[in-house]
């Protein structure tokens, strides 16, 4: 097979509770070196495979990419929308880096990349005990806070305990994912795309989010944070909060005001590219 960017290969990855996950992989072109490894972590009822774009752009810049559809998502077993443990998703990442770990050589750098719901999830990864084996951070309007009414928070304290796994629709609205009208369209057509979520999948981010933010003063992982200033989907508060109080020297955070919640897939989206080039590059030196 050829390893020129975007070249891509499917394989499954068997979770500790035994679950399969759909694994994605972007090899970095041969004719490059190898600079580090990228992981991937998408959102809420999407899929790896809508991160197409990102990781060309990662290979080009000597980066390979493995990304893997979350628990009750794409390709991946598990009800869609739904939440086995609290700790599923968190869980999942944890095996999934330390599968990537032990296979890369240790000169290598390794780094997560969560959106929405997979920065949200990378960012409680990144606050496990013990010193998590990744070397970066990139977080892309993470899920810090879902900006819940009265009316919803009181369910949120009752429907995870009578019926943890009932699904719902998540209520997102696929409009304003992006300015570019196929990014939408695509989205809609896409059948690996679902709109559930379940009582303990909300309760998981209505309760990481604000502990998350609750602990930025003490952040030690150099971060990249990047959030659309016009974000319909999650609240920016979360970000802005978090970047207010994190140490500037291991947090990099920059808010793109025009822009809707999927910044990398925004027609506006190369200072967006260019700010993560930009990190990448002082962090990590090809």
């Amino acid at each position: 097979m050829s390893s020129e960017p975007g070249d891509s290969t499917l394989s499954t990855y068997t979770a500790a509770d035994g679950d399969n996950l759909a694994v994605q992989d972007w090899p970095a072109p041969e004719s490059r070196r190898v600079r580090g490894l990228v992981v991937l972590v998408h959102g809420l009822g999407e899929h790896a495979g809508r991160y197409e774009r990102l990781a060309r752009r990662l290979n080009a810049w000597g980066f390979a990419v493995r990304g893997y559809d979350q628990c009750g998502h794409g390709e991946s077993g598990g009800t869609r929308g739904c939440l086995p443990t609290p700790t599923r998703l968190v869980d999942d990442l944890a095996d999934i880096v330390g599968s990537v770990r032990g296979r890369l050589p240790e000169r290598l750098p390794l780094i997560v990349f969560g959106h929405s719901l997979g920065g949200l999830v990378a960012a409680c990864f990144a606050l496990r005990r013990g010193r998590p084996p990744i070397d970066g951070l990139v977080l892309s309007s993470p899920a810090l806070d879902p900006g819940l009414t009265r009316w919803q928070k009181l369910l949120l304290a009752v429907l995870p305990r009578v019926a943890p796994n009932l699904t719902v629709g998540n209520g997102l609205d696929p409009r304003f994912l992006s300015h570019d009208p196929a990014v939408v369209a695509a989205y809609r057509a896409d059948p690996r795309v679902h709109d559930r979520i379940s009582g303990r999948l909300a309760r998981f981010v209505a309760e990481a989010g604000p502990q998350v933010v609750a602990r930025a003063p003490q952040w030690k992982l150099p971060t990249l944070l990047v959030y659309a200033g016009d974000d319909r989907l999650v609240n920016a508060t979360g970000s802005r909060r978090f970047a207010e109080t994190a140490p500037p020297e291991v947090v990099t955070a920059r808010r793109f005001d025009a822009l809707y919640h999927e910044i990398f897939n925004e027609r506006e989206a190369e200072p967006v590219y260019a700010t993560l080039k930009v990190w990448l590059d002082e962090r990590f030196p090809a």
